[in-house]
């Protein structure tokens, strides 16, 4: 999972990225279309190195996985006039 925080005058916008199903075409190469079913991406060793883009339950590329960007603002609202 990744976190980005953006800071905007006394507020502070953090995006939470994470990865959702694998959309990756099981049956592209005979012309069908079939999925494998991973509902979700689990890391495949620790964060930072190769195995870590790698889903431990399908075997995919980090990349096949939808990403899904959560937004939320945290601000001090003693700075509204």
């Amino acid at each position: 999972m990744t976190k980005r925080v953006v800071r905007i005058e006394g507020s502070q916008i953090v995006r939470t990225a994470w990865y959702a199903e694998c959309q990756k075409n099981q049956a592209a190469n005979i012309g069908g279309h079939a999925v494998d079913g991973c509902r979700e991406f689990m890391a495949g060793g620790q964060e930072g190195t190769d195995a870590s883009l790698s889903c431990a339950a399908c075997g995919c590329h980090r990349n096949f996985h939808r990403r899904v960007v959560e937004t939320g603002v945290v601000g001090d609202s003693s700075s509204v006039n």
